[in-house]
C-alpha cells in the first residue's frame, strides 16, 4: 500500500511557489509541505502573485482600501500584515510600523517587498498615512 501523502499535495489545482534555494531563504517551505501541518495558503503566493499584490497593495487609493486588502491577505492567504504608528511616536512615514507577522512558508523577499510596497502607497498619498495616525486618535470621532 502506497504511503498516504497530506491532501494538499495529492490534488493541486493551483501552482506554489517555488522554493528558494537552500540556505538562502528561512521560510521553510519543504518543511511546511512535508510536515503536512500549518497553513499551506501562503505557498499559493506564487512570485507572480506576489508582484501583483504588491502593485496592488501601492495602488491603494484610501485607508478603507488599504484595509480591505489587509482582511484579503489574511482571508486569503493567512497573512497577518501590521500597519499601525510606531511605539516612540510618528514624525514621518519611517515612525510607522509595517510589517508581516511571521509564518511558516513565508518568504524573506516578500517579507521585504509588501512593506515596502505600503511604504511607497503612502508616500505617494500621504493622506492615508495621515488617516491611518487619526484613526486612534483624540479627535478620531470628531
Amino acid at each position: 500500500m502506497p504511503a498516504l501523502r497530506p491532501p494538499f499535495q495529492t490534488l493541486q489545482l493551483f501552482p506554489l511557489r517555488v522554493p528558494c534555494p537552500p540556505g538562502a531563504c528561512i521560510c521553510g517551505h519543504a518543511a511546511l509541505l512535508e510536515s503536512g501541518q500549518g497553513d499551506h495558503r501562503i505557498l499559493l503566493l506564487t512570485r507572480e502573485e506576489e508582484a501583483k499584490l504588491a502593485e496592488r497593495l501601492e495602488q491603494a487609493q484610501t485607508l478603507a482600501e488599504l484595509r480591505q486588502l489587509q482582511q484579503r491577505m489574511v482571508d486569503q492567504l493567512g497573512l497577518q500584515l501590521h500597519i499601525a504608528p510606531g511605539r516612540q511616536g510618528t514624525q514621518g512615514l519611517r515612525g510607522l510600523e509595517i510589517e508581516l507577522a511571521p509564518m511558516p512558508g513565508l518568504c524573506r523577499k516578500t517579507r521585504k517587498a509588501l512593506p515596502e510596497a505600503v511604504r511607497r502607497c503612502m508616500e505617494h498619498r500621504p493622506e492615508i498615512a495621515h488617516a491611518l495616525l487619526d484613526e486612534g486618535s483624540l479627535f478620531a470621532g470628531l
